[in-house]
C-alpha cells in the first residue's frame, strides 16, 4: 500500500455523499413537495430538524436544529414524518451501486461512504470518471442526486465532496493537497468540531496554514489522541485504510452546547442529532448493539458516565431513545449546569438478517 508522501502510485479515495438525502427521498416520493422548503422531522415544540432541502437551507434551516428555531427561520417550512425503513432500503441500493465498483466501501451514514477505487472492479484508470458513473448510475436507479470528492486521502476525498455540492464533484490531486489545507479556514475541517474549533482559535491556530506551523509535541500536548491526526492533516497526509465491513468496539457522538444545560427538555432535545448520527452508523453498516452509555460533561469539567445494557442488540431507534432517556432523567435537576452532552454504542455485532428494520423516530 503506497502513502501520501510522494508515493509513486498515490491511493484514489472517493467519497460520495448524497445531496440532502432524507429530504429528497420525500421529495422524490411526494412530487407536491419539490420546490418547498422541507424537513424531515417533527414541528412538536421540542422536535428537532433530522434533514433539510435546499430549499430550506437557503433560509439558514439545517439538521439538528431545534424545529422551532427552524420554524421561525423558515415560516413556510413543510415538516415531513422520517420514513428510515424507506431510507434504509435506497441506501442499500445505492450500496449495490458501489459494490460493482469495489469492494472496498466504508460507510460512514445511510448516505454517505468511502471507496477506494485505486484497484477496481471496471479496470477504469481515471477516478473522476468512476465517481461521474457512479453518480450517474445512482440518479438513474434512485432519482437522487450525489456528489462526490476525489482525492488520495480520505480527509481531502471528504473535504472535496462539499465542494460542488448539490449535485457535483471535485478533485484535490496530490500536487494541489498541501496547498488546499493551508487555505482552508480550520472550522471547515473535517474532524474538528464547534469546541475544538474553538479551542484552536484560542491558541491562534485559525487556518491549516497556522496548524501546520506547530509541532508535532504541541498538537499531542493541548488535542491529545487526535494530535497526530492533526499534524498529518495540516500537511495533506491521511494515511487511515478504508475498512470495508468492519465491526468497531464502539461509535459515539458528543456535542458542546453554547449555553450550559439546566433542564431536561433541552438536554433531551440535544441529544437527538446525536443518537440520529450513532443509530445511522449502526444501520448503514448493518451493525446491533446492547450497551448505551451516556456521557454528561458539567459547566466545571467534571463529567459522569451512566450506561445500560439490554439483552438482545436494540431493534429501532426508539429503543435507543427509550434507554437513553432512561439514563439521562435521574440526573435532574443537575447539581450544576451541563456543557457536553455525548451518547456512544457498544457491545456492537454483525446484523445477519437482510430484512431492514422498521424504523421509526420519536422527536
Amino acid at each position: 500500500m503506497t502513502n501520501d508522501e510522494g508515493s509513486e502510485r498515490p491511493r484514489k479515495i472517493v467519497h460520495v455523499d448524497m445531496d440532502a438525502f432524507y429530504a429528497s427521498v420525500e421529495q422524490r416520493d411526494n412530487p407536491e413537495l419539490r420546490g418547498l422548503p422541507v424537513a424531515v422531522g417533527y414541528p412538536a415544540a421540542r422536535g428537532v430538524v433530522a434533514a433539510a432541502s435546499y430549499e430550506a437551507r437557503r433560509f439558514g434551516v439545517h439538521s439538528a436544529m431545534p424545529s422551532v428555531t427552524a420554524k421561525r427561520k423558515c415560516p413556510d417550512l413543510v415538516f415531513v414524518r422520517p420514513r428510515f425503513d424507506v431510507y434504509k432500503a435506497v441506501s442499500l441500493q445505492i450500496r449495490a451501486i458501489f459494490a460493482e465498483y469495489t469492494p472496498m466501501i466504508e460507510p460512514l451514514s445511510l448516505d454517505e461512504a468511502y471507496l477506494d477505487v485505486t484497484e477496481n472492479l471496471k479496470g477504469m484508470e481515471i477516478a473522476t470518471e468512476i465517481a461521474a458513473e457512479i453518480r450517474a448510475k445512482i440518479k438513474q436507479v434512485t432519482g437522487l442526486n450525489a456528489s462526490a470528492g476525489i482525492s488520495y486521502n480520505k480527509f481531502l476525498a471528504k473535504m472535496a465532496s462539499d465542494l460542488n455540492k448539490p449535485n457535483g464533484q471535485a478533485v484535490i490531486t496530490p500536487k494541489n493537497g498541501p496547498a488546499f489545507v493551508e487555505q482552508l479556514p480550520i472550522k471547515k475541517f473535517h474532524g474538528v468540531g464547534p469546541a475544538t474549533a474553538e479551542k484552536m482559535h484560542r491558541l491562534g491556530i485559525e487556518t491549516g496554514a497556522d496548524l501546520k506551523e506547530k509541532s508535532f509535541e504541541f498538537l499531542v500536548e493541548h488535542f491529545g489522541k487526535s494530535g497526530p491526526y492533526f499534524y498529518g492533516i495540516a500537511r495533506g497526509i491521511d494515511n487511515r485504510e478504508i475498512k470495508p465491513n468492519r465491526v468497531r468496539k464502539s461509535v459515539g457522538a458528543e456535542d458542546t452546547f453554547s449555553e450550559d444545560i439546566h433542564a431536561f427538555e433541552p438536554a433531551r432535545e440535544g441529544l437527538q442529532p446525536l443518537m440520529e448520527k450513532v443509530w445511522g452508523y449502526c444501520e448503514a453498516n448493518e451493525i446491533g448493539a446492547k450497551t448505551v452509555t451516556l456521557k454528561v460533561k458539567y459547566a466545571d469539567f467534571t463529567q459522569i458516565t451512566r450506561s445500560k445494557t439490554v439483552a438482545a442488540p436494540l431493534q429501532t431507534i426508539s429503543n435507543l431513545e427509550e434507554v437513553v432517556g432512561l439514563l439521562l432523567a435521574p440526573i435532574f435537576p443537575p447539581r450544576k449546569g451541563i456543557r457536553l452532552l455525548g451518547v456512544s454504542l457498544s457491545s456492537l455485532e454483525r446484523q445477519t438478517s437482510g430484512v431492514a428494520p422498521q424504523l421509526r423516530l420519536a422527536l
